[in-house]
């Protein structure tokens, strides 16, 4: 059974061991995602040349498949880094950023989850449906609404099972899940929505935690809990400041994670299929 003295204890050993996390993401996030991942105790590289990715994604504790700004280039790179991850038993993360948008964005993100076992996927509802080939019906305003969450929870179990890997659902509760368990993390701020690449830097931050913790689910929703609790602290932090005070109280208060931070900011509810 996971308990909080689980979770909290993986703050303390990722800033130990300082993981390498492997960043192939879009070029609008690369700066926060770089500086969010330092705040947080990992080590942030990013490379994207096919001539390196195999070398760097083998040596790398994850790597972090992001399809924000995407290119033919950039999936062929993706797919050599994924491969060599898989071969060196280094897990993967895909973040399908815009899947379901256009169908180039679709297909590329269904080619790498057909060519690579990837360990964990984190994206919007939308983004997930799609992956799965499913029309996005969920619809309305996330905050407060039980019925969405039920929703998304069901969507993340049936990704699970079908792409066999472990499905992060974001919204106002967000959901994780192997297809099997999981759980339902409420935190955070609704401020991280007005903030650039926050989604983005959240698939890195969960790549960190699950390049310390064999177990994804356990590692996931660290990872969910730990940054939930980092953008409610900074939101109240920042109260009527505005987005930009936020975002700079977000990244300190990253790096001021503890074993105790998660009490308090964080619900998590598990659930069993």
């Amino acid at each position: 059974m996971m308990t909080a003295d689980h979770l909290s204890a993986l703050i303390v050993k990722l800033r130990e061991e300082r993981p390498l996390v492997h960043n192939m993401t879009n070029v609008v996030v690369t700066n926060f995602t770089a500086n969010g991942l330092l705040a947080l105790g990992a080590s942030p590289v990013m490379a994207y040349a096919r001539e390196e990715v195999a070398d760097m994604a083998r040596i790398a504790g994850a790597l972090v498949l992001n399809l924000g700004t995407l290119s033919a280039e950039l999936v062929e790179s993706m797919m050599i880094a994924g491969q060599a991850a898989n071969k060196h038993g280094v897990p993967v993360l895909l973040d399908p950023v815009g899947a379901g948008a256009t169908p180039y964005r679709t297909i590329s993100a269904q080619r790498i989850l057909q060519e690579v076992d990837v360990s964990l996927i984190r994206g919007n509802a939308a983004e997930i449906a799609h992956l799965i080939g499913e029309d996005h019906t969920i619809k309305g305003v996330d905050a407060g609404d039980t019925k969405l969450g039920d929703e998304r929870r069901a969507l993340a179990v049936r990704a699970a099972k079908k792409l066999n890997t472990v499905v992060v659902v974001t919204g106002s509760e967000d959901v994780i899940t192997d297809g099997q368990s999981g759980n339902m993390v409420r935190g955070g701020h609704p401020l991280l929505t007005q903030v650039t690449g926050t989604g983005c830097l959240l698939t890195s931050v969960l790549g960190a935690f699950v390049a310390v913790e064999k177990d994804r689910l356990l590692a996931g929703t660290a990872g969910l809990g730990f940054y939930g609790a980092a953008a409610l602290r900074g939101a109240e932090r920042t109260e009527n400041q505005g987005v930009g005070s936020f975002q700079i109280a977000f990244l300190d208060e990253l790096s001021r994670l503890n074993p105790v931070s998660l009490a308090g900011n964080v619900s998590i509810r598990e659930f069993v299929i």
